[in-house]
């Protein structure tokens, strides 16, 4: 509350001073032209390009209906973003999203901006500032031919502005309000202080440095529907008295945490009571980042720079389980060279987990840590029996046995359960921990030659431009998390070298363009992968512009997908190279398969009065041998075709795209147990027992092949005085799968999406508003988390601007307006409304 009477007191001194101090944008009143530059890797008319491209300019930013521009992001055409965490928004196009995104790569300027180990961007937590952000460019679909980084879903690349050309010190303060109407909690604060400073001096050296502290509350997930409702279903017992519940949002309570007991002659499945998440974790939010960057120009073409980023955060994040970051430190840092023709960027980012931890293993460990499975289902099934003979009926004997099996639980809030989570967090083993203790690094280079200006384009219209790649990436072996099979006590390393090469051809007058990329990538695991692409633009004249595209990428696994090496919860979590599951995927039976086996002899024991071991004489056959295998990368084949169009003065813009898809060897997780015995003799009978058994989640292909398409349509118009509309649709379908295996990743995108906004920033004098209205389909979502259907649902966002001077600014506005609470993914948290206000001091 000080530093913000601090802050207000500041910016009414400086709107009344006017202080040359704070100067304003020294090219305030220069309009971009309609460039872009991610689609090909150079500058190129908007219109003409030869792909799908999406952009934000810095106008469009400032007047979003969103609190930031990462906000603003999800209203662009083509663009799906779900929401784990408030601090962790994830960014997809075209389909097949999930909560760690490894298929679409996002950079700032030019940068990738991933964390290693976890193969994508924790959102924006190292990206720009509202401040220091220029221009946002998105390319939906993929862009592996250019980039060659896993992007087979698209590619997003945040601008950020010129310290030659933005120069002065900016100030900006959002205050807001989240939880609204939460039943979890009271409303809670928001608080977001940022500062930008940038100076350049004879346009020969400049410099800028960027800060952010952002702290709340996080959003809460708190979903109570029960994963496994016909557990029990053989013993007539209705799903709201299941014992066996696997709830979404508690953990505890999943497949490794429950057994079959015998209890009056039937069989019943029963689970441990588990912890709700909110309980056994932290919705703190915090994020505080930075960057200091120096540029320097020996000639007005040439420019050398070094830029140094960072960001501290405690969030939420979340791959197969929700995790809990805290201490969590990204750094990166970057050295380029840039001239009309030549461009060299190296970099490297490191990564350190911090005292983050696993919160489904906190859950499970603190259960475990005052009573031992064994324990707790033995004492279980002795006071059920117990109450049967007291005369209660099956339900209340089911209460009264957990009720006496959880004796001595500690209980949240309790010091004895303060305690257990300062312990678990401490500890790097998922079996009777929960830490999460990873050390990585990434290191990538690449240089790209345009030589069009030199040779080519003035007397052949042909534009020619090269490039290599090299990136690495290592990781200390924590002995949990990581370890290195080959060489102990050594670090791991991961890499991979690329190149491509880039032609465009213009014919008849410049109304045919064809753009063609080949791209070569070598992965140190895997043989060398042809990226190509292909493309043509046909302008009959200027503003009328029909494209059409082949190309082909490849995804080659992340770290993660790569070496992992994870007890967790009795389940063993392994990489699919052979280095990492050698002789498992050999030896194992499918999960499927022995649940559907354990299942039919459960059903034969309660209902057709078959011993246990007639039952398991009689279902045998249900189980299968794994038929998957080691890892090989991803492969994507995209057509597409579009149109963009100028009309009526340029009062009209007008895009439109279709594409078709094929994946084939989509990266999935496959579950296998082996038997603690090779006698074939005993191998039912051991796959009917859990302890019997070692059991193993393998990251392997899909041997499935899988067709989607989709396309857009997005409009935007000026209207008289000022006002301004704009809207879009996105559309999406998984058409068909060959020879589906059920293994394929989740599709997990909404068939229709669609966005409205209208507004106008000259209202009345200096004040203006927008509003944007958004709505999606219901869907399905499939993950190891929890699988289940998405519901429909639409959001208002409104906010009004007003320019009191050249340098004070003042932005009010709200999220989800109607605070109408939504999930926007199986799983995740539940989102409200967000009420703010941003005051902006400075370069405006």
């Amino acid at each position: 509350m000080v530093r913000l009477l601090f802050f207000l007191l500041f910016i009414t001194f400086c709107s009344f001073a006017q202080s040359d101090f704070l100067q304003v944008d020294t090219s305030q009143n220069h309009e971009l032209d309609e460039v872009v530059i991610t689609a090909s890797k150079k500058k190129e008319k908007l219109l003409q390009s030869p792909v799908s491209i999406e952009k934000m300019e810095l106008m469009d930013i400032r007047r979003s209906a969103q609190p930031s521009f990462f906000d603003a992001i999800e209203n662009l055409k083509g663009v799906q973003v779900i929401t784990p965490s408030m601090g962790f928004k994830v960014i997809n196009a075209r389909g097949f999203t999930n909560t760690t995104n490894v298929r679409f790569v996002q950079m700032v300027d030019g940068m990738d901006n991933q964390a290693p180990h976890i193969g994508a961007p924790i959102a924006n937590s190292m990206g720009p500032t509202d401040l220091d952000i220029y221009r946002v460019e998105v390319v939906p679909g993929t862009a592996s031919a250019m980039y060659g980084m896993n992007a087979i879903n698209g590619t997003a690349n945040f601008i950020t502005k010129d310290p030659f050309q933005f120069q002065g010190l900016t100030l900006q303060q959002k205050t807001g309000v989240n939880h609204v109407n939460d039943y979890n909690t009271d409303a809670t604060p928001f608080s977001e202080t940022s500062l930008r400073f940038a100076k350049s001096f004879k346009e020969k050296l400049a410099f800028k440095i960027n800060g952010a502290i952002m702290k709340g509350t996080d959003w809460y997930a708190d979903n109570r529907t029960d994963l496994t409702p016909n557990a029990n279903i053989s013993t007539n017992l209705p799903s709201e008295q299941n014992p066996g519940k696997d709830q979404v949002n508690v953990y505890g309570d999943e497949s490794g945490n429950r057994k079959t007991l015998t209890l009056g002659g039937k069989q019943y499945v029963v689970s441990r009571t588990g912890y709700d998440e909110k309980d056994a974790t932290s919705y703190d939010l915090q994020n505080l980042k930075g960057d200091a960057s120096l540029y320097y120009k020996p000639r007005s073409t040439i420019e050398i720079s070094y830029i140094y980023r960072f960001a501290y955060l405690n969030t939420t994040y979340q791959r197969t389980n929700r995790f809990r970051l805290d201490d969590y430190l990204t750094q990166q840092n970057g050295v380029s060279l840039k001239s009309n023709s030549i461009q060299f960027k190296t970099y490297l980012t490191s990564e350190n987990t911090g005292r983050s931890y696993n919160i489904r293993s906190m859950a499970e460990n603190i259960d475990r840590s005052y009573k031992s499975d064994d324990q707790w289902f033995k004492d279980f099934s002795k006071q059920f029996n117990k109450s049967i003979s007291d005369g209660n009926n099956v339900f209340g004997a089911l209460n009264n046995a957990r009720g006496f099996a959880d004796y001595g639980r500690p209980q949240p809030g309790s010091d004895a359960y303060s305690d257990q989570v300062s312990n678990l967090r401490n500890i790097n083993n998922w079996d009777y921990g929960a830490a999460l203790r990873v050390k990585s690094y990434l290191y990538h280079a690449e240089f790209q030659h345009d030589i069009s200006k030199e040779f080519l384009d003035k007397q052949f219209r042909l534009n020619f431009m090269y490039g290599f790649d090299f990136r690495n990436y290592t990781i200390i072996p924590d002995g949990n998390y990581f370890i290195n099979p080959e060489s102990p006590g050594k670090n791991l390393q991961y890499w991979k070298v690329g190149g491509f090469i880039q032609a465009t051809k213009y014919f008849v007058e410049d109304k045919i363009k064809i753009n063609a990329v080949f791209r070569i990538d070598k992965n140190q695991y895997f043989h060398p992968k042809l990226n190509p692409r292909i493309s043509i633009v046909y302008s009959p004249e200027k503003k009328h512009n029909f494209r059409a595209s082949f190309q082909q990428g490849y995804r080659f696994p992340s770290l993660f997908e790569a070496f992992s090496n994870i007890n967790s919860g009795g389940v063993k979590r392994v990489g699919g190279l052979p280095v990492m599951s050698n002789g498992i995927f050999e030896n194992s039976y499918l999960r499927s398969s022995i649940d559907a086996f354990q299942s039919a002899v459960t059903t034969d024991v309660n209902k057709n009065g078959l011993s246990t071991a007639q039952a398991i004489a009689k279902n045998q056959s249900l189980l299968k041998r794994n038929n998957y295998t080691y890892l090989q990368p991803e492969k994507v084949t995209s057509f597409e075709v579009g149109y963009r169009t100028e009309l009526l003065k340029g009062e009209l813009y007008l895009d439109m795209d279709f594409y078709y898809n094929i994946y084939n060897n989509l990266i999935a997780q496959v579950e296998a147990n082996i038997p603690k015995t090779s006698n074939p003799d005993s191998l039912a009978t051991y796959l009917n027992d859990k302890k019997k058994q070692d059991r193993y989640r393998l990251w392997t292909n899909s041997k499935t092949i899988t067709y989607n398409y989709g396309g857009t349509f997005g409009l935007t118009a000026k209207l008289p005085k000022n006002y301004k509309l704009a809207g879009n649709i996105t559309y999406a379908r998984l058409n068909r799968k060959s020879g589906s295996d059920g293994l394929e990743d989740g599709f997990n995108t909404p068939e229709w999406i669609y966005n409205l906004s209208f507004g106008n920033p000259f209202l009345y004098k200096n004040l203006g508003f927008n509003v944007n209205y958004r709505w999606q389909k219901s869907y399905l979502w499939q993950s190891s988390l929890a699988t289940g259907d998405v519901p429909a649902y639409s959001t208002i966002d409104l906010q009004f601007q007003y320019l009191i001077n050249r340098n004070l600014n003042v932005k009010i506005g709200g999220s989800n307006l109607f605070n109408q609470y939504y999930e926007s993914f199986n799983g995740g948290p539940s989102v409200g409304g967000f009420y703010y206000c941003t005051i902006t001091l400075g370069s405006i």
